[in-house]
């Protein structure tokens, strides 16, 4: 059987796990940004379609990206003025359309993406790897007269490989040697197909799964450039990618595939002279940026369970709300291990958030002056001989004169600080005051000033706690460490020994 002692660590462990697990997954899986002035790598791609109408009806087709592992984006948008928009999904994937009844002369329309890269970011719908298998073909594609070529070329980089990526990487290294083979020679010289399609064709015909990618590397700034045509060969379940120039690609460099397979990137239909160029442009912008994001949000499940998925109004809420808890944390720090006598157990925490809005100077000089014309008030209420009940609500209408009082003057004298006075808790307040007087009845001036001494301090430590622009954006951000919270305070609420204050009162009888 397992003593309560051990029941309770047990208890407040495994809470402060699931917390710390649930923050390491935010931060290290999602990529939250943990401290607030976070900044995270944003790109923005733009593709420029340049043409020229013939006074005829024209329609563009413009090839689409699509989800990849590790690089999710954020945003799209079409800049087309005039234009008709629409987006298209066909046998060859998702295209951007536009058309327009009448061109004249030069136009010019933008297609703009802003992407990050997350390394934990999964696409859900990816594409089998069996659809993608393909069976040796015929060198179809490839002139009869260079057919015999080619398969000499196989057959020679077939004894210098041994497996499918070593045999890629050698027939482009042959292809992208500065003194190439007679047969590459006449590959490239008599041929009329790219090179990508020539190394495509050539290893299908060796039995290769094998596709065609088009699209540049995420690096800090490039403009007015063209796609980079790469191949990628399936072997063993993993695809290697492969440039047509270096070979192989590492896997640490982050390529943004625009095209992957044979279609066309752009088809322009009734205009002559047309062209597509890209520009990327990498910035840093704060991570609450992406956290704000939408198409972030709904991408991961606990981020769309989460506070960031409620209105404006309500986050805003939440975000005192959940500094509650860290004055808690400092309430049961300050009483149980050191011995501060407050009045009344949380209301230090409400003073704090009081504090909050009308800044720590302002709100500590209203707080005394409240509960002192309050305690007067009070004392002369005792007199009267009211049930409690009377009391207190006489109390409380008290207060809300004292108040209403004081923001007018204020406004009258000009100190705006003072106006914010609306912000203390009123009931509060006025069961502040009734303990106090009962306390002044019982035990006397010193006991009061005691207690509300420590509430003040507590009040104020709390405050320093609770306004930390760090423990702001962890809370609202992380909700989760919450459960860290409640685990600490389950083992704080174990401890039965002395406090502070005690070790010093009774200092000169251990000496």
């Amino acid at each position: 059987m397992i003593s309560k002692k051990y029941h309770t660590i047990i208890i407040a462990s495994l809470v402060a796990s699931i917390g710390l697990f649930l923050v390491y997954y935010k931060v290290a899986v999602l990529g939250m940004p943990f401290m607030p002035d976070e900044t995270k790598p944003v790109y923005r791609i733009e593709a420029k379609i340049t043409f020229e109408g013939k006074n005829k009806p024209v329609h563009v087709s413009m090839a689409l990206p699509k989800e990849q592992e590790g690089i999710q984006i954020i945003s799209e948008d079409a800049s087309s003025s005039g234009y008709g928009f629409t987006k298209a999904s066909t046998s060859n994937g998702l295209r951007a359309e536009w058309a327009k009844r009448r061109v004249i002369g030069p136009q010019t329309l933008y297609y703009t993406f802003e992407l990050v890269l997350r390394e934990g970011f999964e696409v859900k719908n990816i594409q089998d790897k069996k659809q993608l298998s393909q069976e040796k073909e015929l060198l179809l594609d490839i002139p009869v007269g260079l057919q015999s070529a080619a398969k000499n070329l196989l057959k020679d980089v077939r004894w210098r490989s041994s497996d499918p990526h070593s045999f890629t990487a050698q027939l482009i290294r042959d292809f992208s040697d500065k003194d190439p083979s007679q047969a590459v020679k006449i590959l490239l010289a008599k041929s009329n197909i790219s090179k990508q399609d020539m190394l495509y064709h050539m290893l299908r015909y060796e039995g290769l799964t094998v596709r065609k990618l088009n699209g540049f590397f995420l690096d800090d700034t490039h403009r007015n450039f063209h796609l980079i045509p790469l191949l990628e060969v399936l072997h063993k379940n993993k695809w290697q990618r492969y440039d047509l120039e270096t070979g192989k690609i590492e896997k640490n460099k982050k390529f943004f595939v625009w095209r992957e397979g044979g279609s066309s990137i752009l088809d322009v239909i009734g205009a002559k002279k047309s062209k597509i160029t890209f520009s990327v442009n990498k910035r840093e912008v704060p991570s609450r940026y992406l956290i704000d994001n939408k198409n972030i949000v709904k991408n991961s499940a606990i981020l769309d369970f989460s506070l960031f998925t409620l209105p404006v109004s309500e986050q805003n809420a939440f975000r005192h709300m959940l500094l509650v808890p860290f004055g808690a944390l400092m309430v049961v720090f300050l009483r149980v291990f050191i011995g501060i006598r407050t009045s009344g157990t949380f209301m230090p925490i409400l003073i704090a958030l009081a504090f909050m809005e009308t800044t720590l100077v302002t709100g500590l000089i209203m707080f005394v002056l409240i509960v002192s014309i309050g305690l007067v008030i009070r004392s002369y209420l005792s007199t009267l001989n009211l049930l409690l009940v009377a009391r207190i609500s006489a109390v409380v209408i008290v207060v809300i004169t004292i108040m209403s009082f004081m923001s007018i003057l204020s406004f009258k004298l000009g100190i705006e600080e003072a106006m914010t006075i609306t912000f203390f808790p009123m009931i509060i307040l006025a069961w502040t005051i009734e303990r106090m007087s009962i306390l002044w009845e019982e035990e006397g001036a010193k006991e009061v000033l005691i207690q509300g001494g420590g509430s003040l301090f507590v009040a104020v430590c709390a405050y320093f706690v609770m306004s930390n622009p760090l423990i702001g954006h962890i809370t609202f951000n992380f909700p989760e460490v919450l459960f860290v919270l409640l685990g600490v305070i389950i083992l704080m609420g174990r401890y039965s020994g002395y406090r502070l204050t005690e070790l010093l009162r009774f200092k000169s009888l251990a000496e």
